[in-house]
C-alpha cells in the first residue's frame, strides 16, 4: 500500500513537503470533516507541484481513513447510538456539571448558516438537520424549538416522545424556559454559541422563572464520541478581476470607518466579512466557500487572522501581504487580552459575535464599542465587478435551468422520474457551464406534497415521483467564482387543476408588486414585504418564511443586512 507510513514519508520528502507522515494523517482528518466537494484539491496543502505518486499515496490514504470516519449523524451512527441514550449521557453530563437545563442552539462559533460536523451538536443530539432551531434539555422534559420552515421535518427527524416541538414564533425558548426552568434551577448555556443577544433574551426567561443562566463548558462535547476534528480545506486567493477591489484597498476602506468611529480595532467573528476583506476564499463547510476563521482588523489597516495554518495553500502570504499577521487559533484569547491592555476601544458586533468574545473582553478590562460588523454593508453593496459577474453567473445559470426545463418537458410525461434523478440532472447541467465551484445549497427538488416541506431535502426514502396533475417545486442555486444563484420554479406536471392556477397566478401577482415596486429612500424590507402576500392575503393565504434576501459574490446564498419579510428592519 502506497499509504504505509514508510513509504509516505519517503515520498514527502521526494516532493520536498514541509509535512511528515504523522502530521499528513492528522492533516486527512481534518480534510475528512470538510465537505466532499473540495475533491483532491487539499492535496496541495502537502505539496504543490505534487509529482502523481504522492498524490496517489494521498488518496489512498484517505481512502482508507474515510472507511472508519464517523460524523456521528449518519442513519448507522443513530442505531449505533439512538437519540435516547445520547439525550441520556447529555443529562448525566448535566448532572456532572450541576445544572439543572442546558440550551443547545443550531449556531456554532461563527453564527454561519452553514455548520462543520464539530459544530452540529443540535443535529446529534436531536437527528434535526435544518439550519435553525435550537433545543433547550431539562432533567425531565425537553423541548426542539423551529421556525415554520421546519415544523414538518422536525417532527420527521426528532423523536417527539423525547422533545416537544414547538414554534420559535408562538413560543420562543425564553417564554417556555420562563414556564419550565424552575424556582432556583442553573441552565447552562456554552458562550461560543450564542451572541450577547441571545445570551440576554434566554436570561430574562430565566429569571422570570426564578432560575440563573449560567456559561459552562460544552456538556455535549464531553459525551460526543469521535467528535470529528475541525475542518482543514484549502484556502485560496480569490482573484482580484472578480472581488472588484484589492484588500489593501477594503483593509483602508474598513480601517478608516473604525477610526471615524471612535475604535482602535474591530473584531472580526464572521468568516465571510473575513473572506470579502482579504479576498480569500475557502471550503469548510458546505455550498459556501468560507474558510473558517477569525480576525482583528486595526485602525492602521493591518490584520492579524485566526486560522489553521495547514489550510493556507502555496502563494497565501504573499497573496495577504505584509499587512496581514497569521496567528493559531489558541492564540485568540491571548490576543484580545493584549488589545485590551492597550486601552482603545474595541468594536465588536453584539448581534454576530459570540458573547465569550465580551466575557473575555471585558474580563482584561476592555473598553467595547458595541456596533454592526463594520464590513457587513460594504460587502452587501456590490461593486461594478461584483454586478458584472453576477449577471453573468445568472446568464450561464438561467441556460443551464433552461436546459433542465426542456428535459423535464420531455421526460417528466413518462411517470417514472423521481425527484433526485431530477436535480442530479440540473446539477449536471450547471457543472459543465464556466466557472462553476459548487451548489449553493442543497437542491430542494419536491414533488406534490414534498414541495411543501420549505427546505425539504430528498433522499431515497422520502423521494416522490413527478405524477401528472401535480405541482414539482424546484429551488436551487450554484456557486461561481464570478458570482452565486439561487432560483426557484415551481412547475406543473401536466395540466394544474383550477386551485394550482390561482395560487400560482396569486404568487406571481406578488412577485410582479416587488419587481416593478418603486418607492422612497427609508423604504423597509418588511414594508415592501406586503407588497408580495397582498393577493395571497385577499384568499386568506400566507407563507410563513420571508420573501427575498441579499445574495453574496461567490459568498453566502443569504447575506445580509438587507432582506424582504415580515421581521422588522430597517
Amino acid at each position: 500500500m502506497r499509504a504505509e507510513p514508510e513509504n509516505l514519508s519517503r515520498l514527502l520528502k521526494e516532493a520536498g513537503s514541509a509535512l511528515d507522515a504523522e502530521s499528513t494523517i492528522a492533516l486527512v482528518a481534518g480534510v475528512l470533516a470538510a465537505p466532499p466537494e473540495i475533491g483532491d484539491s487539499w492535496h496541495a496543502l502537502v505539496a504543490d507541484p505534487i509529482p502523481p505518486a504522492l498524490a496517489g499515496a494521498l488518496s489512498e490514504l484517505h481512502a482508507h481513513l474515510a472507511e472508519n470516519y464517523r460524523d456521528g449523524m449518519s442513519n448507522e451512527d443513530f442505531r449505533r447510538l439512538p437519540r435516547h441514550a445520547r439525550l441520556a449521557l447529555l443529562r448525566e453530563e448535566m448532572q456532572a456539571q450541576k445544572i439543572d437545563g442546558f440550551i443547545v442552539p443550531r449556531a456554532d462559533e461563527y453564527q454561519g448558516e452553514y455548520v462543520p460536523p464539530a459544530g452540529q451538536r443540535l443535529a446529534w443530539l436531536t437527528g434535526f438537520t435544518g439550519s435553525a432551531g435550537a433545543a433547550v434539555v431539562l432533567r425531565d422534559k425537553a423541548a426542539l424549538f423551529v421556525d415554520g420552515r421546519y415544523t414538518l421535518q422536525a417532527a420527521d427527524q426528532a423523536d417527539t416522545e423525547l422533545f416537544e416541538i414547538r414554534h420559535l414564533v408562538d413560543e420562543p425558548a425564553p417564554q417556555w424556559l420562563a414556564a419550565h426552568a424552575g424556582k432556583g434551577g442553573v441552565i447552562g448555556y456554552d458562550p461560543w454559541l450564542h451572541t450577547p443577544q441571545d445570551v440576554e433574551r434566554l436570561k430574562a426567561g430565566v429569571e422570570r422563572a426564578g432560575a440563573t443562566l449560567k456559561p459552562v463548558a460544552n456538556p455535549i462535547d464531553k459525551v460526543w464520541p469521535g467528535r470529528p476534528p475541525a475542518p482543514l480545506a484549502p484556502v485560496w486567493p480569490h482573484d482580484e478581476r472578480f472581488a472588484g477591489e484589492s484588500a489593501t484597498t477594503k483593509r483602508t476602506r474598513i480601517a478608516k470607518q473604525i477610526a471615524d468611529a471612535g475604535a482602535t480595532a474591530v473584531v472580526l467573528t464572521m468568516p465571510e466579512s473575513i473572506a470579502w476583506l482579504l479576498n480569500i476564499r475557502g471550503g469548510d463547510v458546505p455550498h459556501t466557500p468560507l474558510p473558517l476563521s477569525l480576525a482583528v482588523l486595526r485602525a492602521d489597516g493591518s490584520v492579524t487572522l485566526f486560522i489553521d495554518r495547514r489550510k493556507l495553500t502555496p502563494g497565501l502570504d504573499r497573496h495577504l501581504g505584509n499587512g496581514v499577521t497569521i496567528e493559531a487559533p489558541e492564540r485568540f484569547g491571548p490576543a484580545l487580552d493584549e488589545l485590551a491592555k492597550q486601552g482603545g476601544r474595541i468594536q465588536v458586533d453584539p448581534g454576530m459575535a459570540a458573547s465569550w468574545v465580551f466575557d473575555r473582553l471585558g474580563a482584561a478590562g476592555a473598553r467595547i464599542l458595541r456596533a454592526a460588523d463594520p464590513c457587513m454593508l460594504p460587502k452587501a453593496c456590490k461593486n461594478t465587478a461584483e454586478l458584472d459577474g453576477t449577471r453573468a453567473a445568472h446568464r450561464r445559470d438561467g441556460a443551464a435551468v433552461t436546459r433542465f426545463l426542456a428535459w423535464l418537458a420531455r421526460e417528466a410525461p413518462g411517470g417514472k422520474l423521481c425527484e433526485i434523478p431530477a436535480s442530479d440532472r440540473l446539477e449536471e447541467f450547471r457543472r459543465a457551464g464556466e466557472h462553476f465551484r459548487d451548489l449553493s445549497f442543497p437542491t430542494i427538488s419536491g414533488a406534490g406534497s414534498n414541495g411543501a416541506i420549505v427546505h425539504y431535502r430528498a433522499s431515497p426514502e422520502s423521494e416522490k415521483t413527478l405524477e401528472a396533475g401535480t405541482l414539482y417545486l424546484l429551488d436551487s442555486g450554484a456557486q461561481y467564482l464570478d458570482g452565486t444563484t439561487d432560483i426557484t420554479r415551481t412547475i406543473a406536471i401536466g395540466d394544474p387543476s383550477d386551485e394550482m392556477r390561482d395560487r400560482f397566478t396569486r404568487v406571481l401577482k406578488g412577485h410582479i408588486a416587488i419587481a416593478t415596486a418603486r418607492f422612497p429612500k427609508g423604504t423597509t424590507g418588511s414594508q415592501l414585504d406586503t407588497l408580495a402576500r397582498h393577493s395571497l392575503w385577499q384568499k386568506g393565504l400566507d407563507y410563513d418564511h420571508g420573501t427575498g434576501h441579499g445574495v453574496g459574490s461567490y459568498l453566502s446564498v443569504h447575506e445580509g443586512p438587507q432582506r424582504i419579510s415580515k421581521a422588522p428592519n430597517a
